[in-house]
């Protein structure tokens, strides 16, 4: 049975994480809120499932999986599920926790990019926060940014089997994700970021070898990759790009 994943049809958001983990390895998923609603899907079939009077530990908000029975939240408890089950994470228990401390940490710098833009309440629009957005943003820039991707760069020097991946010498859900961040930070403050991963090159290797995974790869270039624009966690406005 294919896995149901449930996001916003319209960004790639926190539910790409999951997406790049579900094409890495070559699962079966639906994408229900970007289906047809004539065949039960798009975002009403999302809103129905989030909305059922029976569903006895319903989901906040999306990101959420559905396998079978299963109902996950939650990026970090996503990727903690399929991890193993797509063979995307470690046997051992040590290093399968250690996966899920970089993933939740990845969630961490996620929520301060968010921030770069919406520091004062997510119901206000960028426009009505531009003072307070160009402060955070050039403070996440100059301070958050350099010290998270410097923390990224030790963990690829620190790994006993080598730095081409962050857990063990096999790709993890956390290599997946790193990606994603790191694409989703050079699109939103790429003058900033090209500067920072000057000093984190392992970090910058490490993006750019799973751009070239053989089944991601081809996910990027395709019509289930959607494009990264101002709807979405990561948002380029040059004013705060300084």
């Amino acid at each position: 049975m294919a896995y149901q994943l449930y996001y916003w049809p319209g960004i790639q958001g926190r539910g790409e994480f999951v997406r790049l983990a579900l094409e890495a390895a070559g699962a079966s998923y639906v994408d229900v809120a970007r289906g047809d609603e004539q065949n039960g899907q798009g975002v009403a079939a999302l809103l129905e499932f989030m909305q059922k009077p029976g569903l006895a530990q319903p989901p906040f908000a999306p990101p959420f999986l559905v396998d079978g029975k299963v109902v996950v939240a939650q990026t970090a408890a996503i990727l903690l599920y399929l991890g193993p089950r797509l063979g995307l994470v470690s046997r051992k228990e040590t290093r399968r926790l250690w996966t899920h401390q970089l993933q939740l940490t990845i969630a961490d710098v996620v929520a301060e990019v968010h921030d770069s833009h919406h520091p004062v309440a997510t119901s206000l629009y960028y426009a009505d926060q531009k003072p307070e957005a160009a402060r955070r943003a050039k403070d996440f820039c100059q301070n958050r940014l350099p010290k998270y991707l410097a923390w990224f760069e030790n963990v690829l020097l620190r790994n006993p089997k080598g730095s081409t991946h962050l857990v063990g010498r096999r790709l993890s859900y956390a290599d997946l994700s790193l990606f994603q961040l790191v694409d989703g930070l050079l699109y939103a403050f790429p003058k900033n970021m090209r500067r920072a991963l000057k000093k984190a090159p392992h970090v910058a290797t490490l993006h750019d070898a799973v751009a070239q995974q053989k089944r991601i790869a081809p996910y990027l270039q395709s019509e289930r990759r959607i494009a990264f624009n101002e709807d979405g966690i990561f948002r380029h406005y040059p004013e705060l790009d300084t």
